[in-house]
């Protein structure tokens, strides 16, 4: 998450939406009180202990509007960035067995063990996208949502409403991998589905 007082905006960075490169053009533009925190490539945190304490930068906006002064918090530009789920959860299981190489050898295997055998719920990457834009009614309370479909369409966009400078965004933390709907039988899909009705629901995606 980046908080701009210069700037007057608040970037959600919703997990596995591939927003790193956003941060990494964001930052270009921030002043030396704005605040950010990150646990990758770089580490930052805020200096609220509570926030601090999680290690990460996936913060959701009902999280943090706590420690806002509520004038503030509703006057910032709130946005962030969605992934189509299906996609989305290909990209998990990559990259959570990256290390041994079972996706690219099993990938059904991986996604089914994932998701019907062991899935874990409290794993900040694997939690639904919706929960970081959306209020305690469950309503969005982000200005606005860029999809990482039109990554650089919705970066353009965003900075035209904050008033910064746009540029071509770098690729940053990206994997090479076939178009996701090649990994998927029904079972999956439905499972999909399921786990993630809200976001396809909210977000308007489907498979």
């Amino acid at each position: 998450m980046i908080i701009s007082r210069l700037h007057n905006f608040i970037f959600v960075a919703v997990p596995k939406t591939g927003t790193h490169s956003v941060r990494q053009a964001l930052r270009e533009h921030m002043a030396e009180d704005d605040l950010e925190q990150v646990g990758l490539f770089v580490a930052k945190k805020f200096p609220m202990p509570e926030m601090a304490k999680l290690r990460h930068g996936h913060i959701a906006l009902a999280q943090i509007q706590p420690f806002l002064e509520p004038q503030d918090f509703h006057s910032y530009f709130k946005f962030g960035f969605v992934r189509n789920p299906f996609d989305r959860f290909v990209s998990y299981c990559a990259f959570m067995t990256r290390d041994q190489d079972f996706f690219e050898h099993e990938p059904q295997q991986v996604m089914r063990h994932i998701l019907f055998e062991a899935p874990p719920y409290d794993h900040i990457l694997f939690q639904s996208q919706h929960q970081f834009l959306v209020g305690a009614d469950g309503a969005l309370i982000s200005d606005y949502v860029g999809r990482s479909e039109q990554m650089q369409a919705s970066y353009d966009e965003i900075c035209k409403r904050i008033g910064i400078a746009s540029r071509p965004l770098d690729k940053v933390n990206s994997s090479r991998r076939g178009d996701y709907r090649d990994y998927y039988d029904q079972q999956l899909i439905d499972g999909v589905a399921k786990l993630y009705a809200r976001d396809l629901e909210l977000f308007g995606y489907d498979f």
